[in-house]
């Protein structure tokens, strides 16, 4: 069984309230730890700044938030790693960088990261290249900032490069150094018709993070709202002895953001069953 302490919040659905408000939130639901995704207005790669920063800083620390990982947003605006165009890429993985360098500041263990895509006239192994040769640098500069990176594997239709457990364990055994860890997203291992077994005996203990969405396959939807086997792959998380964090990432179809607690205690109520509660330490 799951330990509670390894269900950490996130900002996910909250986009539209203030990272204030957000970060009442989440303590109030008793998180201690969060995911926090790098969106506006909260805190984005373009926008961020040291009085941001320090904003943010404050308002984790009146919530007795800590920040596992920052998640810059890097599926939706023009952030790609691995773009066909030189120039563009170049300016995704200067950003990134300083991404790195947001969570030294915030003493976030993990920078997060995902492959991006590259054109789809030109052929995968370009892709594939600019991709590695991106995170190799991007993870260069973070390690050196005393910060590790998580690695997720996309659906097709956000990426050309990795979007299954096969081509991430190739993926990732190409990358440079030994301190990249696995994300597992429940709806993307869904959509690749891949299982909870085969990224145990592909990655192990290597797995660090878990996102815990249901859908239908796709979707990123609030446990309940999809037909996703939830119970059983947080029960086998259970048995394969996961010793990661794992938080929801309810996306839908915008809606909600509307009224994201509501959400996200449907989640939290969904997945007690499946958490030791006696045991936080």
């Amino acid at each position: 069984m799951l330990k509670r302490n390894q269900l950490i919040g996130a900002n996910f659905s909250f986009q539209h309230h203030s990272f204030r408000w957000t970060a009442e939130k989440l303590s109030a639901m008793g998180f201690q730890q969060m995911e926090l995704w790098g969106i506006a207005p909260h805190l984005d790669l373009f926008h961020d700044n040291q009085a941001g920063l320090a904003e943010v800083k404050a308002i984790l620390g009146d919530n007795g938030l800590a920040v596992r990982c920052f998640t810059p947003e890097q599926v939706l605006y023009p952030i790609n790693i691995a773009s066909g165009d030189s120039a563009y890429r170049e300016a995704s993985v200067e950003r990134f960088m300083q991404a790195a360098d947001v969570c030294a500041e915030l003493g976030a263990q993990y920078l997060f990261l995902t492959p991006g895509r590259g054109f789809e006239c030109e052929s995968r192994q370009t892709a594939w290249a600019n991709s590695i040769q991106s995170i190799n640098r991007i993870a260069a500069h973070a390690r050196a900032l005393g910060v590790s990176c998580l690695l997720e594997p996309l659906q097709r239709l956000e990426s050309n490069i990795v979007t299954n457990a096969d081509a991430l364990e190739s993926f990732w055994r190409a990358l440079d150094g030994d301190d990249i860890d696995i994300v597992l997203d429940l709806v993307a291992m869904a959509t690749a018709e891949d299982s909870v077994g085969d990224y145990f005996a592909r990655f192990g203990k290597r797995i660090a993070h878990v996102h815990v969405v249901d859908g239908t396959p796709a979707g990123h939807l609030a446990w309940g709202d999809g037909n996703l086997p939830l119970d059983d792959y947080i029960g086998q998380l259970g048995r394969h002895g996961f010793a990661g964090t794992l938080t929801f990432e309810p996306f839908g179809n915008g809606s909600y953001a509307l009224d994201p607690v509501s959400a996200w205690r449907r989640c939290l109520e969904a997945i007690a069953p499946h958490l030791d509660e006696t045991d936080t330490e």
